[in-house]
């Protein structure tokens, strides 16, 4: 990338060949005629430390965006939430690579130290004693106060942090005045420091333009994953939970525009977890038929909730939790379609084939309505009875069928034009399999000899 005709970053081909930092646009094409250059562009780094820095609220609710594309997190009161400084680290390393950029980590007691740390090649100092170390090893230039005096302070051999530290501090102050000093204190802890910690928005609803047009919106999730991470960020810090959300897919704009494709995402239980997300979005993307190419995506939080602290039962629920269940069936629906995956709804009517009601588990408006009967019923009912066939004066299905419950008699419908008048009895096959069997009463059909239908199974 350049800026002012000066080269500020190369990739290793380029380096090979003898680039370096610094160097200007002329002789860059002599040791590399075929290099391809890009102008930098600081809004889209403005916009990548903000995500980032969204991103990183997943570790800590302190996160500030420092100079020199750099973010800054307070960990301190993380560290046994996420199991130490290693597992945190890993952590911020995955955000970066959601977001498709490159992290130098460096990790120290002040804000300060980490940021010189991670400025120069990174590293870890988890004590005052090595921060001392670490800081006396970096290179004079480091410092941003320094580099104005930066000819002055090699011109009397000072090289490193270290070697600046025992100059004497009155005349180090007199001459680079005090924002060296202040710096130098801040980063060993001699002095407060204070930040303004990064705020998200009230409300989500983020975007990123994909680098090349998607045929497959399959090919998408690397994307959404990308705008999952800012999702769980923001709800970390607004201690919230999400319950809707809707990724949008654009397409083409302009003269040839096309309205983009949503997916939505309805939660029975409210969320803020990464994995899970993804896992939906990514069972929905897989069952999406795009209209034409991909071109950006949008994120948009549709419903919130409150989150609820975790449980601290001391042992866990046999058959896994509430959460566990609704997020088993969130899975379920974005695979097999709301359509698919049904729950019971029963209807207060004595007929089953009425009774028996199946909604999808997505729908909250229809309520259950307990069964009126104390007697057992299968939730298997058959679309349509089966009339049975005698022998020996028994319904026969497969074998002869015994009657294993007291019956129970259905009079309903007449009151819709549909009266039914039924005995219902739970039966048992010679293989212990039981059925859901009733007789239609004598005189409520013009024939003398009872008819047998078999209604439902039992599991």
């Amino acid at each position: 990338m350049l800026e002012k005709e000066r080269v500020i970053a190369a990739d290793p081909r380029a380096r090979d060949a003898g680039v370096c930092l610094g160097m200007r646009r002329g002789g860059v094409l002599t040791l590399a005629p075929s290099t391809v250059m890009h102008e930098r562009d600081s809004t889209a780094e403005v916009n990548a430390l903000r995500e980032i820095a969204t991103g990183l609220l997943n570790l800590s609710p302190q996160v500030v965006i420092a100079e020199e594309s750099t973010v800054l997190v307070d960990v301190s009161a993380s560290l046994r939430l996420f199991g130490g400084i290693r597992s945190l680290r890993r952590m911020a390393r995955r955000v970066a690579n959601a977001m498709g950029v490159t992290a130098c980590i460096g990790i120290a007691p002040t804000g300060q130290a980490a940021w010189l740390l991670a400025r120069y090649r990174g590293g870890v100092a988890l004590s005052h004693d090595s921060l001392s170390r670490r800081l006396a090893g970096l290179p004079v230039s480091l410092p941003t106060p320094a580099r104005r005096h930066l000819d002055w302070l090699t011109g009397i051999g000072c090289e490193t942090v270290g070697q600046l530290l025992r100059l004497p501090r009155a005349g180090l102050k007199k001459r680079c005045g005090t924002a060296l000093l202040d710096l130098l204190d801040r980063a060993n802890g001699e002095a407060p420091e204070v930040y303004e910690w990064f705020e998200t928005p009230p409300t989500f609803q983020v975007r990123v333009e994909l680098p090349d047009r998607i045929e497959h919106a399959e090919a998408c999730l690397f994307a959404a994953r990308r705008l999952v991470v800012q999702l769980t960020g923001w709800l970390s810090q607004k201690q919230f939970a999400v319950t809707r959300i809707a990724l949008l897919l654009e397409h083409e704009r302009g003269r040839d525009a096309i309205e983009p494709t949503p997916i939505e995402v309805s939660l029975a239980e409210p969320t803020w977890r990464e994995d899970h997300l993804v896992r939906l979005l990514k069972e929905r993307l897989t069952r999406v038929e795009l209209a034409a190419a991909v071109i950006a995506l949008q994120l948009v939080v549709q419903e919130v909730k409150e989150a609820e602290p975790a449980s601290d039962s001391l042992f866990p629920e046999p058959g896994g939790t509430a959460a566990d269940h609704a997020r088993l069936l969130e899975l379920l629906v974005a695979r097999l379609g709301a359509e698919n995956v049904l729950r019971p709804a029963p209807v207060a009517d004595h007929r089953p084939e009425v009774a028996a009601r199946w909604v999808p588990v997505t729908d909250r408006a229809t309520k259950y309505v307990a069964p009126a009967t104390d007697t057992p019923r299968p939730a298997w009912l058959l679309e349509a009875p089966i009339k049975l066939l005698m022998r020996g004066e028994r319904p026969f299905y497969g074998t002869p069928l015994r009657t294993r419950s007291s019956g129970e008699r259905v009079e309903a419908g007449w009151f819709g034009g549909q009266p039914v008048t039924r005995d219902y009895f739970v039966a048992e096959a010679d293989d212990h399999i039981c059925y859901w069997i009733f007789r239609e009463r004598i005189g409520a059909v013009d024939e003398d000899e009872p008819r047998w239908y078999l209604h439902g199974l039992f599991g």
